[in-house]
């Protein structure tokens, strides 16, 4: 474990916290980037609060934390509750990699920095109010629908190499059919030598636990439904917006309506902002391939469903194909004035939230 302090004079500092599952790393150094201190924490209550107690020897102007979202999501609450500014440090400084090394200290140190110097910008999720209650809810209900989505795969495998008899009994098709065919599957656990009991035993546990997650997602649906209807009207009002975009653009956001202040900001966060794809006589623009990866799903689906849908937005591909955009391109461009009409919808929600 690594501990130092140096006693200094009362001048502005600032902070960082390189953190992981069983301890947090903290230094502070001052406005010329000279180390005022760094030590260790343990993650627990008291470890957090000695660290918040161990910042107040220092005017720290701002914090910046590694992984809000995760192991330094609990710091986040503690320190913004202490009244401190806090940072997301997303990403590290590559040149101190390959110059200094890698350690927790220096990570602090190069946490602090980034704070110091402006790198560290964003703002950190709230994760204190229902926007988080629907974020847990969304990804427990995303794991159900992978493991039913798996389950239902396996069972279908099965029914192709099952005994005849068994393939008769629960019948070809979608897995659906043969999960509600299976269940009825009765195996004699005295015979369980024989292959075709084993199979009957498989292929009913299969339906069985296909049955209990489609019971699962239906409950989290409904308290999602609940959640999402009460936090966001506006944005559900939009065409082709349905509950479970709604819920990702809200956690895609947080709940903070500040946090992204500009149309501009959301298309980057959501990988619909356009930039330059030119080369020699070939004039075009691309959508980048950062930001959120399902906010970009989100929206490209909602795209999607109005070319199907809406007229607006079939006479709005018409028109830019017109003009002499390819149809990607076209389509490109909508997600962008998508991006803008979402976020307008969701700043309003937020701030409405934000007032109650």
């Amino acid at each position: 474990m690594s501990s130092m302090t140096i006693t200094s004079p009362r001048v502005q500092a600032f902070a960082g916290v390189d953190t992981h599952k069983s301890t947090h790393h903290a230094a502070v150094i001052d406005a010329g980037g000279t180390v005022l201190g760094d030590r260790e924490f343990d993650t627990d209550r008291s470890g957090i609060e000695a660290l918040v107690s161990w910042l107040s020897q220092w005017p720290v102007a701002a914090v910046g934390v590694e992984q809000t979202g995760t192991y330094g999501a609990e710091a986040t609450r503690v320190l913004i509750r202490a009244g401190h500014r806090v940072a997301e440090v997303n990403r590290p400084d590559l040149t101190v990699r390959a110059t200094v090394g890698k350690s927790d200290p220096i990570d602090a140190i190069m946490a602090a920095d980034a704070i110091r110097t402006g790198r560290a910008r964003v703002i950190p999720k709230d994760r204190t109010g229902v926007i988080e209650s629907i974020r847990v809810l969304q990804a427990a209900r995303s794991s159900a629908v992978k493991a039913r989505t798996a389950t239902l795969l396996q069972l279908g495998d099965l029914a192709v190499i099952a005994p005849p008899e068994i393939r008769e009994r629960v019948g070809q098709g979608s897995g659906s059919r043969i999960a509600r065919n299976a269940i009825g599957l009765r195996a004699d656990r005295d015979r369980l030598d024989q292959p075709t009991q084993a199979m009957k035993l498989a292929m009913r546990s299969l339906a069985t636990r296909v049955r209990d997650l489609e019971a699962e997602i239906r409950s989290l649906d409904t308290a999602l439904t609940a959640l999402v209807t009460q936090v966001a009207p506006r944005l559900l009002a939009r065409p082709q917006v349905g509950i479970h975009a709604t819920a990702q653009l809200l956690i895609t956001a947080g709940q903070n309506p500040h946090r992204i202040r500009t149309d501009a900001q959301f298309a980057r966060l959501t990988g619909v902002a356009p930039i330059p794809a030119s080369s020699g006589r070939t004039n075009r623009m691309r959508l980048h391939r950062g930001g959120d990866r399902q906010a970009n799903k989100t929206i490209h689906m909602i795209a999607v469903g109005r070319l199907r849908n809406h007229q607006p937005a079939i006479d709005y591909i018409a028109r830019r194909q017109a003009e002499g955009l390819t149809k990607k391109d076209a389509i490109r461009a909508m997600k962008r004035l998508i991006a803008r009409e979402l976020h307008g919808a969701l700043k309003a929600d937020l701030t409405t939230l934000d007032e109650l």
